[in-house]
């Protein structure tokens, strides 16, 4: 918040999203800490960059909003080139600049600069992330175009540099797993601050440049498209006349489970929404990839599909509770139509868009829909804002007690331990069950060594490694009891995660941390590990007994424990089982202790504190969506 000399203040915009603000009028109140004591517990807990990612459902609550989305997108596509002066002056926006101007990507005629360099200068500090952008074809993951996407839709950032990709909302909205939640969980709320900021203070300053204009000539489409257009409409009310002939004859069958009447409003239904969606669609295709209103739906900053086709080809069918406009007096809709009309202009379909206009029936029909809207808001607010009060009054006592129980204002114990597994929310991220989906080849491909392989072996293990896995009866005895160990570990999981949805929530992401460890530690996959299997297994058995939430050695809180890690301590054996890590990651011993080190020190942080109030945090989760 920037306060200024009179009696408004300005705020970032990334921080209305939480907020729920606007600048039509908004008023904010201000709350006083009285004491040193809580003006700490103030900064401390309620500062506004604390609370980036919610605990509500582990992602964060603000992102890159409005204009500064819009141009990031055009910022970061291949085509954006800068000349020195404009390069010169955006750094000058940069607060955390080194003072060193990157290479240029192009030398000769003139040095020109990319804008994805230019963003690579905002990403702080070693982030690494591979997203997609919103207009990615998911076929594409699979074939020739892995690694290199042709329309450029694949985001690759590795150790804070933009590789490939164009940014949008998927990147640096409220997802989980997006840059603003990845540079949150690596290097903390703060830089997480500032990198916000300088975001919208470079980008926006080059928007003053490039520009970012919408106007009439965007919302009108090629002569074609309206030709096609008019035509799949014309059919569409040619169809819905034969459905109502066929229902005066009585030819038309019921379907099961439905009387007549219901069958003919489905139908007449299913007509006018395909009508709606092909005019839509090949209003969209017309549509160049210059055009502005597209330009904001891609990088999701405003607007979806749905308004450009309204706007272009047609606005569709107004319902009231769900249904077609009903009959009112003497059998129909408005005056200006005939007795028992049931065709679609007389039912509320309208067939114009917004740029052409509505006739007077359309309006009309078009106020009655979102009269409806207008009035079911007021009443949902209502009825939601008093659930939510009785949710908090129920709860409002419920915190987190220090020996890690939950229990209320009376001491009455609720829980025995947060959550079950005694973890933030927050500090939660989605993570794949690696071994969950494989076949019993892959499964054994994937986790056994093959000692018969001497080739094998040495081409990613040290020589004396190698000799010591195929001669040693101890090492044999450990890599099999560790094989054997995962596959438990897989059945466990199978039974646990039965609809087959391989992501569960966990803390601790282990692959951005191995890929951390690989660009820290500069691992060359072409070179030998010296990592002897034996380390590997030791290390991660004994972080495993390490990372305790219920202590204790009575039975109950041992099993308490068991079932408080045993998702955590799976995922764990085998993401950093031994043919993994030597195989898979390269790891060296020195990256490997940083990384053993890294996963305790992190489960310790992402542990629920003490104090936590638990009870009102569950009550406003659920009643704010």
């Amino acid at each position: 918040v920037r306060i200024l000399p009179w009696s408004t203040f300005r705020l970032n915009l990334s921080v209305t999203t939480p907020y729920n603000a606007d600048f039509d009028g908004d008023e904010m109140n201000l709350h006083v800490p009285q004491s040193l004591e809580s003006r700490a517990e103030i900064t401390e807990i309620c500062m506004v960059p604390r609370q980036i990612v919610t605990p509500q459902s582990n992602k964060p609550v603000m992102g890159i909003v409005q204009d500064s989305l819009t141009a990031v997108r055009k910022f970061t596509m291949r085509d954006v080139f800068l000349e020195k002066e404009v390069v010169m002056n955006l750094l000058m926006w940069l607060p955390n600049w080194n003072g060193k101007m990157p290479q240029p990507a192009i030398l000769r005629p003139k040095e020109l600069w990319t804008g994805k360099q230019i963003f690579s200068l905002i990403i702080p500090g070693n982030v690494n992330l591979i997203r997609t952008h919103s207009t990615h074809p998911d076929d594409e993951d699979k074939g020739p175009y892995k690694f290199i996407s042709p329309g450029d839709t694949k985001v690759l950032i590795e150790h804070g540099e933009v590789i490939s990709g164009i940014l949008c909302k998927r990147t640096l909205g409220t997802s989980s797993g997006s840059l603003v939640h990845v540079i949150f969980n690596e290097l903390g709320h703060e830089i997480a601050r500032q990198f916000y900021g300088n975001i919208q203070t470079v980008v926006n300053n080059w928007l003053l440049i490039e520009g970012h204009s919408i106007g009439i000539g965007d919302s009108i489409a090629d002569e074609a498209t309206y030709q096609d257009i008019q035509s799949t409409i014309l059919k569409a009310k040619q169809d819905v006349v034969e459905v109502i002939e066929k229902a005066h004859n009585d030819e038309l069958e019921p379907t099961p489970g439905n009387t007549l009447r219901k069958t003919f409003e489905n139908q007449v239904n299913r007509i006018l929404n395909d009508a709606r969606d092909k005019t839509g669609s090949s209003a969209q295709k017309s549509l160049s990839n210059f055009n502005n209103f597209k330009a904001m739906v891609v990088a999701g900053s405003k607007g979806s599909k749905i308004n450009i086709s309204q706007v272009i080809a047609v606005v569709g069918q107004q319902n009231v509770e769900g249904k077609r406009i009903p009959f009112g007096f003497r059998h129909r809709t408005l005056p200006h139509f005939i007795q028992d009309d049931y065709g679609p202009e007389s039912r509320g379909f309208v067939e114009n868009s917004y740029l052409a206009g509505l006739t007077p029936t359309e309006f009309f029909f078009h106020a009655m829909g979102g009269r409806e809207g207008l009035i079911d808001t007021a009443v949902k607010t209502a009825e939601t804002g008093y659930i939510q009060r009785r949710l908090i009054k129920a709860m409002e006592g419920v915190m987190v007690h220090y020996d890690g129980t939950v229990r209320n204002a009376n001491m009455q114990l609720i829980q025995l331990c947060y959550g079950e597994v005694g973890l933030d929310g927050s500090a939660i991220e989605f993570q794949d069950m690696p071994s969950l989906k494989l076949s019993h080849t892959g499964f054994q491909r994937r986790f056994r060594f093959d000692i018969q392989n001497e080739k094998r072996l040495k081409q990613y293990l040290h020589g004396n490694i190698v000799r010591s896995i195929i001669t040693d009866a101890e090492v044999k005895e450990k890599l099999q009891s560790e094989f054997e160990q995962l596959s438990k570990d897989r059945n466990a999981v199978r039974s646990i995660l039965q609809n087959g949805d391989s992501r569960v929530a966990l803390p601790v992401n282990l692959n951005r941390l191995i890929w951390n460890a690989q660009k820290i530690f500069h691992v060359d996959p072409r070179k030998s590990s010296d990592l002897h299997p034996m380390k590997v297994i030791d290390d991660v058995c004994e972080l495993s007994r390490k990372l305790v939430i219920v202590h204790g050695e009575d039975r109950i809180s041992k099993q308490a424990q068991e079932n408080a890690t045993l998702l955590f301590n799976i995922l764990l054996r085998s993401v950093l089982s031994s043919k993994r890590v030597t195989e898979e990651y390269h790891l060296t011993s020195e990256a490997f202790d940083w990384l053993i080190g890294e996963v305790e020190s992190r489960f310790q942080q992402s542990q629920v504190q003490p104090g936590e109030m638990v009870g009102p945090l569950a009550a406003q989760s659920l009643g704010e969506p």
